[in-house]
């Protein structure tokens, strides 16, 4: 019987692989371990790992101590709202960008991925300074009204809409569609992986904003949840076990999400640059 010789390069490769989980993983299961323990035992030098006994009510003091439900809700409004939207004219934009060839259509582009160069501090006060002069001043719509459009979205989905054969729209036309029947019914369920992939990208910026809602907001009620969970840290002192507990509600959709549509979202990642 001969022996099969070992491949040194696989066993390699996935060890490589494994202490990525490792890493990866290791500061959720932290957070998630730290959420269970008391103050004393969460800043316990030599710290430990596994609390002596789990106290589960750091999750509901969660919610006497800010208003974490009506944070969530403003997450979860401005973050649906800002995908859907933002999905919506991306593609439509991407689409004439990729497909409708039109005079100047390359110089508008171009302009608009310059915009990807700049700096996105470089934008805070223009966009503050807008969001003031419309009286939005600490109200919900200040969350999103920012971004509703991205470049980067434009330039993702123009890439899709650009990889699709053009006997397609050819059939589309011979069969009596015109061209906002063509975008909605032929191109974008071709392009379904984008749309996800662009999703989960927006919807992760959008759920993890942190320094736009302290700017243009002030009041606990208007806050976002990234923004509420700093509430929670101290001048002198900070509840950790309180804040970790937090902080796993607050990622937990996103985590749950990504599970459902990793599939896509890789799918959508690894076609964007079939055609440019």
């Amino acid at each position: 019987m001969k022996k099969k010789k070992v491949n040194w390069g696989n066993v390699i490769i996935y060890m490589i692989l494994i202490m990525g989980i490792v890493i990866t993983l290791l500061p959720f299961a932290w957070m998630l371990l730290t959420s269970l323990k008391g103050q004393t035992e969460a800043v316990r030098i030599p710290p430990s790992i596994l609390p002596k006994k789990p106290l589960w009510g750091n999750y509901k003091k969660v919610f006497e101590v800010i208003p974490f439900g009506k944070m969530y809700f403003n997450t979860i409004v401005s973050s649906v709202v800002t995908v859907g939207i933002q999905l919506f004219i991306c593609s439509m934009a991407a689409y004439a960008f990729g497909r409708i060839k039109f005079p100047g259509r390359n110089i508008i582009f171009t302009a608009l991925l310059a915009v990807l160069m700049i700096p996105a501090s470089f934008f805070i006060l223009p966009q503050y300074l807008m969001i003031q002069k419309l009286g939005l001043l600490n109200t919900l719509p200040a969350l999103f009204i920012p971004n509703l459009f991205s470049a980067f979205g434009t330039f993702l989905m123009r890439q899709f809409f650009m990889a699709l054969p053009d006997e397609l729209e050819d059939a589309a036309r011979l069969d009596g569609c015109n061209q906002f029947m063509i975008y909605t019914r032929i191109m974008l369920p071709l392009v379904r992986s984008g749309l996800v992939a662009l999703g989960i990208l927006t919807l992760r910026f959008a759920w993890n904003d942190l320094m736009w809602p302290l700017i243009v907001n002030t009041s606990s009620e208007k806050m976002t949840l990234s923004a509420g969970l700093s509430f929670l840290q101290g001048q002198y002192a900070t509840d950790y076990p309180t804040m970790m507990a937090g902080a796993m509600m607050a990622v937990l959709p996103l985590l749950i999400l990504f599970a459902i549509f990793q599939k896509q979202f890789i799918e959508g990642v690894a076609m964007t640059g079939v055609k440019g």
